[in-house]
């Protein structure tokens, strides 16, 4: 018996080691090498003029832009659309493709086909998914037959005024439960917008259903969004928005199947909130918000432009034949306090590490009075635990104060300290901070010098 065992067992190893050894050999994914096309969002809802001298200024850094048109809420299950005012004269000065995005917010169905009218002209499309809505026997299709005619009339209004279109892109907050559900409303919506191409946006989690990969052979190509928010445990907790090692395994997976797609990297952040006894309260990409309690413990959390140029730098080493390139959320621009500063996206563009340079300055302002400045003159804002140590000779110092974040936490007949507070200091690329002002009894030379905490 035992040696019949054996046997079996010796066996049963072989057939595993041969499996292993053709689905190495035979399942490996194609792989590519070179440049990594890098295309971008421009996703902000209000065309304001820092919107429109980023796309001006940096939109032909890219090889396509995405730029978010409506938005699809939901309200006792009928649709609520907002259009945001693209201006499209500025995007066609890029000559750049460009893609029309339509978000749409949860939605558990049901999904139905759009019946054949829905193929009616959609010059005005409100009015004939009003009417349609009012049919309380087809729900499923008044959906449908809404959102054809709502991304007929996008794509109809982009190419009305002359931007050259490349793809018509839906943004779906899709249950993984539904996905069957989603492709109806995607083969219908390619029938209505034909021949123009119908992108999808899909979750890693995704990847391995089934539903997914039928999704997916419809729509021809997907954008994959390895970035996400989850709840923090604690505020204490390690936080990403997006895990390299992740990220890595998703694209894998994602060139498996074998479909066309691109893979949404992120470069904007936010602000968490915490109550004082460290329950997770919200978060915001626009600061603190006014329903927070006044005692709301604030946390910042960013997406790491090192990690991300190092995964970029993989990735043009070697990839998946099936992924077409990196797309960036979002389009950077100067009053956007919560994502990169250009020279940190423009430096991975141009395959690089993008530089940490902090300076230290300290300027006379009048006899005896010396301020003292940080300047970041690199390509990385700067977000730690700071201290700059001044040294003097002959002067005494009479008085002095430290401002904003820092604070005067020494000082002695020859030497003062000013550092940040608890929390760690931030320096945005391009930004000089004055942290403060030492007085001397007479004109005196300082050296200064700058450390990590």
């Amino acid at each position: 018996m035992r040696k019949k065992r054996a046997v079996i067992l010796f066996a049963l190893f072989i057939v595993a080691s041969a499996t292993a050894t053709w689905l190495f050999l035979f399942w490996r994914v194609p792989h590519i090498s070179g440049p990594v096309r890098h295309e971008v969002y421009v996703w902000q809802r209000a065309w304001t003029e820092p919107v429109r001298n980023a796309v001006e200024q940096h939109g032909t850094n890219f090889s396509a832009l995405a730029v978010l048109k409506a938005e699809v809420s939901w309200k006792d299950k009928k649709p609520q659309v907002t259009r945001m005012a693209v201006d499209y004269a500025t995007l066609a000065k890029t000559q750049r493709p460009i893609g029309i995005a339509l978000r749409i917010g949860t939605y558990a169905g049901p999904f139905a086909g759009a019946p054949s009218t829905a193929s009616a002209s959609s010059e005005r499309p409100s009015q004939q998914a009003e009417s349609v809505l009012g049919a309380p026997s087809v729900p499923g299709e008044a959906v449908t037959t809404f959102l054809c005619d709502l991304a007929a009339s996008l794509v109809a209004e982009a190419r009305s005024n002359r931007v050259n279109l490349s793809e018509l892109q839906i943004d779906f907050d899709c249950a993984e439960s539904k996905l069957d559900g989603y492709r109806v409303w995607v083969e219908a919506m390619e029938r209505r917008v034909a021949p123009l191409p119908v992108t999808i946006t899909a979750l890693p989690s995704w990847l391995d259903s089934r539903a997914f990969k039928r999704l997916a052979a419809v729509a021809t190509n997907y954008v994959l969004q390895v970035h996400s928010v989850e709840r923090p445990r604690s505020f204490d907790a390690p936080f990403t928005l997006c895990d390299p090692r992740a990220a890595r395994r998703a694209v894998e997976r994602a060139g498996r199947i074998g479909i066309s797609f691109r893979v949404a990297l992120p470069t904007y952040g936010y602000t968490l909130a915490f109550d004082v006894g460290g329950k997770f309260i919200g978060l915001s990409a626009e600061g603190a918000r006014p329903n927070w309690p006044t005692n709301a413990v604030l946390r910042e959390v960013h997406s790491d432009p090192l990690e991300l140029a190092a995964l970029v730098q993989g990735w043009t080493a070697s990839r998946p034949a099936a992924m077409r390139g990196v797309i960036w959320y979002r389009l950077p621009t100067m009053v956007d306090n919560f994502n990169w500063r250009w020279p940190t996206l423009d430096a991975i563009l141009g395959a690089r590490i993008p530089r940490e340079v902090l300076r230290v300055h300290s300027r006379r302002v009048e006899s005896g009075l010396v301020e003292i400045s940080l300047a970041n003159e690199g390509e990385l804002d700067i977000s730690s635990r700071l201290a700059v140590e001044v040294r003097w000779g002959k002067a005494r110092l009479v008085a002095g104060d430290a401002l904003r974040d820092f604070e005067l936490a020494d000082r002695s007949l020859s030497a003062a300290r000013f550092q940040t507070k608890s929390q760690p200091g931030r320096v945005r690329v391009g930004e000089t901070l004055v942290l403060g002002w030492l007085r001397f009894d007479q004109d005196c030379e300082v050296r200064c010098e700058l450390k990590k905490l």
